[in-house]
């Protein structure tokens, strides 16, 4: 496989996670409002370039600490709990603050384990998230940790950064870091410890690289960015760790600081075609001629085209899309099997006075069905 420089990845990527540790954005109890203002501007310019952005966010205990005057070192959960919910309002007034000069609106999005394991949570996050980006807004994501326990928690925001970028189908991860990239063993205790530029495959050997968290505030080390890695590569995602303690971090990548680029296994498109194709139907919608035509030029499956619905599921089951022909592939419900039976054969204007509620317009995104 051809290695691609972090630069390269930036560049090419339309659809970007950032995440952002503990360590980079809080000193001492306190916010690094430059280092903030810094990659407000990075984020600016990789808009300008075309690209969307999600900003996956530590900070809301460490901040909420200082404010509380908590001691030093692990917390009770009541108290990591109460820190989150002071913390959790100054970090988003921060980053409001600091992106509202380039003309960028923002958003608070809380996440927990559940919201993107339990199916429907999970349609409607991706739902949400896609419609701020639609909207030109940067969703600011953070684990929900006034509510999290450690059975509902992801417990570090890199796999939360994983599980984000597979959410809204990103192409490029990046994990800034108190460290610029991965090495063969520790470099702060093995002199003979090698940077590796490039990972082709998550391995058994790569994950015993990882080592243990270096900083007293990241809950994250080297081992749960390669867990990252491999939840995000594994999805079509490309992912890179690098250096973000400086200014302009983003910035630094583009002009050719070193880091570790994972690369990514496919498309996010194609992968998470073969997950949803890989699913066991709980039912069957049977569609007419038109909606198959639909389907083919690449549009989604409307109430109007559908003739009638056979078993029971939810919205998110999987559900198989039936022509007169025979079976065109999977799809995941945006409707229960009654509420999509009292759909059947009208229009996507008359939904709200059918359900009693405005409803989404397609029976089946084309985002959410294998064909």
């Amino acid at each position: 496989m051809a290695a691609v420089s972090a630069a390269q990845a930036l560049a090419r990527a339309r659809r970007v996670v950032v995440k952002i540790g503990s360590a980079l954005l809080v000193e001492g109890g306190a916010l690094r409002v430059a280092w903030l203002r810094a990659l407000a501007a990075d984020v600016a310019e990789l808009r300008d370039g075309g690209a969307d952005v999600v900003i996956v966010s530590s900070g809301s205990i460490a901040l909420g600490r200082g404010v509380l005057a908590l001691p030093a070192g692990a917390l009770p959960l009541e108290q990591s709990q109460a820190a989150a919910a002071v913390g959790q309002i100054r970090l988003a007034r921060a980053y409001e603050e600091a992106l509202a000069p380039h003309g960028i609106a923002t958003a608070q999005v809380l996440l927990t384990l559940d919201d993107t394991q339990n199916r429907r949570r999970y349609l409607n996050s991706r739902a949400t998230l896609a419609t701020l980006l639609g909207m030109g807004v940067v969703p600011i994501v953070n684990e929900n940790d006034t509510i999290a326990t450690d059975e509902i928690r992801y417990g570090d925001n890199d796999r939360l950064g994983a599980q984000v970028a597979v959410t809204i189908g990103a192409d490029l991860l990046v994990l800034l870091s108190d460290v610029d990239g991965l090495y063969t063993g520790n470099p702060q205790t093995d002199a003979h410890a090698r940077h590796l530029p490039q990972i082709d495959a998550v391995t058994p050997a790569i994950e015993a690289m990882a080592g243990d968290p270096a900083s007293g505030l990241s809950k994250g080390g080297m081992k749960t960015k390669v867990m990252a890695a491999r939840i995000a590569t594994g999805s079509g995602c490309a992912m890179i760790i690098g250096a973000g303690a400086a200014p302009h971090p983003l910035r630094a990548l583009r002009e050719g600081a070193r880091a570790t680029v994972f690369a990514a296994q496919g498309d996010p498109r194609s992968a998470r075609k073969r997950w949803i194709a890989a699913m066991k139907p709980r039912g069957v919608l049977h569609v007419d001629a038109g909606a198959v035509a639909a389907l083919a030029a690449g549009r989604s499956l409307l109430p109007a085209g559908l003739v009638r619905v056979e078993g029971a599921f939810q919205r998110g089951d999987p559900v198989t899309i039936m022509g007169p022909e025979g079976a065109l592939g999977l799809g995941l419900a945006g409707y229960s099997s009654s509420e999509a039976a009292a759909l059947a054969g009208h229009r996507s204007h008359e939904i709200e006075a059918i359900l009693n509620y405005p409803g989404r317009v397609a029976l089946i995104h084309r985002d959410e069905m294998a064909l």
